[in-house]
């Protein structure tokens, strides 16, 4: 039997262990709701004890689990990673990247979703912690769909040398910034132009290393 560390320095932070039975369902209650009040309310209105209440849980279990908000949000930007769509395979690089920008654009529109992103990226721009979690998202997303790139370049669509990521988030950015900016969802227009920019930068070797 392998022994629990109870020095605090050494526990896991949360979202790294994937518990199952009860556990598992406590922890998908908690982080429903809190989604719920980060899309409801924000960051700052994020309370472990009314958390622990709207989830029917007991609050012991919610502040030794989570011990903070921050915890909390590092534990749901985890999942939320974990359950993306995985990345489609249409066999072109502009089918591979609307695929990509279509999903963007999807979630930042939904109603829940969006006001959630908004809510966790204006955490992360006060708070560390914050911060480490959502880039942690963003790597899990983007290491997702550069192999599309990256096939792409052994296609002869792409100089070689393209940088798989940069073209990524390429896509993306523009659809996170019209949503932060201007307050309105990004449309099915914005992001075929996403991809359409995208493509003619990589094209043009803006992304090669």
């Amino acid at each position: 039997m392998t022994a629990v560390s109870s020095d605090p320095a050494r526990e896991p932070e949360p979202g790294t262990l994937r518990p199952g039975g009860r556990t598992a369902r406590v922890r998908a209650a908690v982080l429903a709701a809190a989604g719920d009040v980060l899309a409801e309310q924000g960051f700052d209105r994020l309370d472990l004890a009314d958390i622990a209440r709207r989830a029917d849980v007991g609050k012991t279990t919610v502040y030794r689990r989570w011990t903070s908000p921050t915890g909390l949000v590092a534990d749901l930007l985890a999942e939320m990673a974990e359950e993306s769509l995985p990345r489609s395979a249409t066999g072109s690089l502009r089918g591979d990247l609307t695929a990509n920008a279509r999903l963007v654009q999807k979630t930042l529109a939904d109603p829940r979703q969006g006001p959630l992103f908004r809510a966790v990226i204006a955490a992360a721009t006060c708070d560390a912690r914050t911060a480490e979690a959502l880039a942690r998202f963003y790597e899990v997303r983007v290491a997702e769909w550069a192999p599309v790139v990256e096939e792409a370049v052994a296609r002869g669509e792409l100089p070689a040398g393209t940088d798989a990521s940069d073209v990524v988030r390429a896509v993306s950015a523009p659809l996170y910034y019209r949503l932060l900016t201007t307050g309105a969802a990004p449309t099915e227009a914005d992001a075929a132009r996403a991809v359409e920019a995208a493509l003619a930068a990589a094209a043009a070797g803006v992304y090669v290393t």
